[in-house]
């Protein structure tokens, strides 16, 4: 409990204060013991600070308001405000000299590549994470405070993911949020009413535990839980991460309708569609440091900003020399699901659901959040045994086999939430996902180093160095998967994907963590590896502009039955589907298209052999 990475921590802390001791006595700045080229991008960075502030002094700042877009005097006169962050996390800085702020009752969007410290700077702000800059509230600086002293000061965070207790019910979690109103008991009575009236959907599941909501709910309970607190400034992280268009819908009347009561907010945001419609001004991340400060709808002009940084760079390699099966005997079946029922404790997660995906088609699951679409994935994969139907992959009957031996025949996974191991690096995790075409698996001749093992380990680096470099993940190779961003491990667990070289693949929430044009690059990458390898997918998506341009068909889930099935135009204007599931929100619908652009999009008829006879549309 107290030194939970046992000796080894020890040492390491000694090392580091050897090299801290060392490096004060020479003059020499080291924080975070910067890798070489991440020093080299921190000294270009700053240089390139220091020259836009040199122009913004002249008046031609080329974000319109100057590197941070405040002064020392702004940023100590703002309702919110923070002058030159640092961050760490161990060794690595994430942070570096970022200053900025917000007046009252403002809303900022805080966006920003992947990885590039948005939610860090929340971190430091609500005071989960130390910094040697300063934070300020009306004035008063606040850096001193803990994070509860913080909450007493009205600086309140709604943390990224489902932050709630999923042990505890409704009510628990919401006494649990008013500690601040303890000696307030009538007080805490009322505010609790005035949440539930906020999310009328909360009030009928009081008694329910946390962990049993759909993910929608979970994210209602987790800003209801913040305004317990009664803040007067709210930082959100990752507002609409992993919710249906309907539900995001939702939470944006409900964020607005607390700005309205005079809370400012600060909100991290991917999808600049999101952003635009709730904060007319923004802070841009990038590695570290400020890129723009000015108004969000100037940000979709910018393409020098709002660009994808991993995945516009992929290319795959050519399908030429694939070989196909003769016509005659070719098997079209990928995945098939024959009436497949489950029920948890009486509640029925499936309810008889029949879907057939054939090869070389891409077909998207949409539905409301606790809809039964992970549940599908999980009955799929082999992690959940159904209680009635059958699945079948390319015509063979896997219902009872387990999910390794599911992966052997070819079928590969993608988990809503990144599943990859925490303390492994980079490189290492991509290595493990190769173990499926590894030579030698013997493990005494890999003990004693024989000849055939040492190739055949050399073999598998070549091949995770040569895909680490198609996906631009070659900087993070000896960074430990704990260390990295959430969209950051998405591009990881996607490496892993293609490291495995699945025929049939279940995404599931694919673009969730990703920035907008990490989204619309990951269309285009599933729609070429597709057209490459006749590879099968089965998608479920909350991201509609995304889903329909990469699908061949699609299927609208509803309390664990299916509601629609047939072309993406054809379910997106079911009568069902738009009062169920879309709801009357164009922003939230539309989270990734740009406005104003029209996308081809080129898709495989499922009913015509082989990757080369395609349909544009």
């Amino acid at each position: 409990m107290v030194i939970p990475g046992g000796l080894g921590e020890i040492l390491y802390r000694i090392r580091d204060r050897f090299i801290a001791k060392v490096a004060s006595d020479r003059g020499i700045d080291a924080p975070g013991f910067l890798a070489a080229d991440e020093a080299v991008d921190a000294l270009a960075e700053s240089i390139a600070t220091g020259l836009s502030n040199g122009a913004a002094s002249n008046g031609a700042a080329a974000n319109g308001s100057g590197s941070n877009g405040h002064g020392p005097a702004e940023v100590a006169t703002a309702h919110l405000g923070w002058e030159g962050v640092d961050a760490h996390y161990g060794q690595v800085q994430i942070l570096f000299g970022v200053s900025g702020g917000v007046a009252k009752g403002e809303i900022l969007g805080l966006l920003g590549t992947n990885g590039a410290g948005k939610s860090t700077l929340l971190r430091v702000l609500a005071g989960l994470l130390p910094t040697s800059g300063s934070v300020y509230v009306n004035g008063e600086d606040v850096s001193g405070l803990d994070t509860q002293a913080r909450v007493r000061h009205g600086l309140v965070m709604v943390p990224g993911g489902r932050g709630v207790f999923h042990s505890l019910t409704v009510d628990e979690n919401l006494r649990v949020a008013g500690w601040t109103l303890r000696s307030e008991p009538q007080a805490r009575v009322d505010l609790v009413e005035q949440v539930l009236d906020l999310f009328p959907s909360l009030r009928t599941r009081r008694s329910t535990p946390a962990g049993s909501l759909s993910g929608g709910e979970q994210q209602m309970l987790a800003i209801a839980q913040a305004i317990m607190c009664r803040p007067q400034l709210l930082f959100i992280d990752e507002l609409s991460l992993g919710l249906s268009p309907v539900v995001v819908g939702e939470l944006l009347t409900a964020v607005r309708h607390l700005n309205q009561q005079g809370v400012t907010v600060v909100v991290v945001e991917q999808s600049l569609n999101v952003a635009a419609s709730l904060a007319p001004r923004a802070m841009f991340l990038e590695r570290g440091t400020v890129r723009f400060v000015g108004p969000t709808a100037e940000l979709s002009d910018r393409g020098d900003l709002a660009r994808a940084v991993f995945l516009g760079s992929v290319k795959l390699r050519p399908a030429a020399g694939r070989k196909k099966k003769p016509a005659a005997i070719e098997v079209r079946s990928g995945l098939t699901v024959s009436d497949v029922s489950v029920s948890y404790g009486g509640v029925h997660a499936l309810r008889g659901v029949s879907i057939e995906v054939s090869r070389g088609e891409i077909v998207g699951v949409i539905g409301s959040n606790g809809a039964g679409k992970t549940t599908l994935l999980d009955v799929c994969s082999g992690y959940l045994t159904p209680n009635s139907g059958h699945i079948a992959l390319f015509g063979g009957d896997v219902t009872r086999q387990s999910p390794e031996d599911r992966a052997r025949v070819g079928l590969g996974r993608v988990f809503q939430d990144a599943r990859l191991f925490p303390s492994l690096t980079v490189h290492e995790t991509v290595a493990v996902a190769f173990e499926r075409f590894v030579d030698v698996r013997e493990p005494v001749a890999g003990m004693f180093r024989l000849h055939a093992a040492v190739e055949s380990e050399r073999a598998v680096t070549r091949k995770v160095d040569e895909l680490l470099e198609r996906l631009d993940l070659g900087r993070f190779e000896t960074s430990f998967i704990s260390e990295l961003s959430t969209g950051t491990r998405r591009i990881v667990e996607l490496a892993c994907t293609l490291a495995h070289r699945p025929s049939v693949l279940l995404l599931d929430e694919p673009t969730s963590g990703l920035a907008q044009p990490e989204s619309e690059a990951l269309a285009q990458l599933l729609l070429q590896l597709r057209d490459d390898t006749d590879m099968t997918m089965l998608v479920v998506e909350h991201d509609i502009p995304v889903v329909s341009s990469i699908s061949d068909r699609l299927v609208c889930m509803h309390m664990g039955a299916v509601i629609a099935d047939g072309t993406p135009s054809k379910v997106l204007a079911d009568p069902l589907v738009i009062s169920s599931y879309l709801g009357e929100d164009e922003t939230a619908i539309k989270r990734s298209s740009r406005p104003g652009s029209s996308r081809r999009v080129r898709r495989v008829d499922p009913l015509v052999s082989g990757a080369g006879n395609v349909r544009t549309r």
